[in-house]
């Protein structure tokens, strides 16, 4: 089949590796404008125009709401066109373009997670199982019939970017068996069911400072899903101390149990190891306590958390620690 390819970020690249390697024909590939990054502000790719290379003719426009955005995708004659992680709405016009349709490769299963940040939000709320969903696209906001889905078990250490590398890996041999099962005529859409919706709407900044008084197994999920944005962050602001410290936190995890233990008012460092390999900073949160293990001052690298507990501003027992300035 000829098939063009929409996606613009790391994890639609495994997917489009898969179709320069198959059996079907690459016609084109659509990818988001080259964008600054860096404190050079640069303009740079996105990872799939990187990855595609001159393997195949690359589009890069700003929106797909006009005839003129979308004639290069109408040059290339798609049977069927490959979206995943594009980061552009698909008017009707474009959805009605390939003969086959428009196929999405989700990071959920649908219907839960429909959205921009599944992962994330997958995390967040602590759920045991995500997948990932290949689904017909209609206009609706990841609402098309369900293709193909796969299931993975999520670790209690995955960060957002471990689970997303998973996911990308598991979906790409996917989206290639949905791929024939559309050119054999054997594909059978089903429609979504109406009961387990929930929206994964966009991460934000202000989702990155930690509520001391949140349950730590909530903390510890917040520092795993943020990364590597917005991060989880802190504060320790020290009476006659000069200005507040902001903390990124990069590892966390939940404190064994300890009854004998004193508690103290949520964002109290109640312990400190300062080995180097096996150290700490202990917090008291609303329920239990989270040991800190990586944190990052702005414009440092990640250090162990041991790290901070020497040198003329240590984290101590009874330092207060609290939302990010």
């Amino acid at each position: 089949m000829k098939v063009a390819f929409a996606g613009t970020p790391e994890f639609a690249v495994p997917t489009l590796l898969s179709l320069m390697h198959s059996p079907h024909e690459l016609v084109g590939v659509l990818t988001q404008p080259d964008r600054p990054s860096g404190r050079g502000r640069r303009l740079t790719p996105s990872e799939v125009k990187i990855a595609v290379g001159a393997f195949a003719p690359v589009a890069q426009p700003a929106t797909l709401r006009s005839p003129d955005d979308r004639a290069q995708l109408e040059s290339w004659r798609p049977d069927v066109l490959v979206v995943v992680a594009y980061g552009l709405i698909l008017p009707k016009a474009v959805l009605e373009i390939p003969r086959l349709g428009c196929v999405n490769l989700h990071a959920s299963l649908l219907p839960r997670w429909r959205g921009a940040a599944p992962v994330e939000r997958a995390l967040l709320a602590g759920d045991e199982v995500t997948g990932v969903t290949v689904m017909l696209m209609e206009e609706g906001l990841d609402t098309g019939p369900i293709l193909l889905q796969r299931e993975v078990t999520i670790d209690s250490r995955d960060t957002s970017i471990s689970l997303r590398a998973r996911l990308a890996t598991l979906g790409a041999p996917l989206l290639l068996d949905t791929l024939q099962a559309l050119a054999d005529g054997t594909a059978r859409p089903c429609r979504q069911p109406a009961e387990g919706v929930s929206y994964a709407r966009k991460l934000e900044k202000r989702e990155a400072p930690i509520d001391w008084s949140q349950p730590a197994v909530a903390i510890e999920r917040q520092v795993r899903a943020l990364q590597p944005w917005p991060m989880a962050e802190t504060a320790r602001t020290d009476p006659g101390a000069g200005a507040p410290e902001r903390l990124l936190v990069h590892a966390a995890r939940v404190a064994p149990e300890d009854t004998a233990a004193v508690a103290g008012q949520p964002g109290c460092i109640i312990e400190v190891n300062g080995h180097h390999r096996e150290g700490y900073i202990r917090v008291q949160c609303g329920a239990g306590r989270l040991d800190l293990l990586t944190l990052q001052r702005p414009g440092g690298t990640p250090m162990p958390a041991s790290l901070f507990t020497r040198g003329p501003r240590p984290l101590k027992p009874l330092t207060v620690l609290g939302g990010a300035t």
